[in-house]
């Protein structure tokens, strides 16, 4: 299954427990493989940097190394123009374009 973890999400996962912990110990387990641009993957590491000086007791390098180790980075072009509220959102919308996800 081809998914595309927004940064609330995945920031969710490693700082607290429900569904966003769930999909990250799939993803940390081998479940699933989540497709992720280099864009995903700076924006990921700038908020958990962020985090981490706010809850410094939260160890955040186990799933930066999953994130580093054992994802395929997506070549994802640029939307030829915006589609989301936030433009900054819409770099995860080309990345599941560019990894052919399905919408569901």
């Amino acid at each position: 299954m081809k998914i595309v973890i927004d940064t609330n999400v995945f920031v969710s996962g490693i700082f607290f427990t429900g569904p966003p912990y769930d999909i990250l110990e799939a993803w940390r387990n081998g479940r699933l493989q989540p497709a992720v641009s280099q864009e995903i993957v700076d924006e990921y590491q700038s908020v958990v940097d962020e985090l981490s000086k706010q809850y410094p007791a939260i160890d955040t390098m186990p799933i930066l190394d999953i994130v580093s180790k054992n994802t395929k980075i997506i070549m994802a072009p640029s939307l030829s123009e915006p589609v989301c509220i936030d433009p900054d959102d819409d770099k995860f919308i080309a990345c599941a374009i560019a990894a052919h996800a399905k919408l569901s």
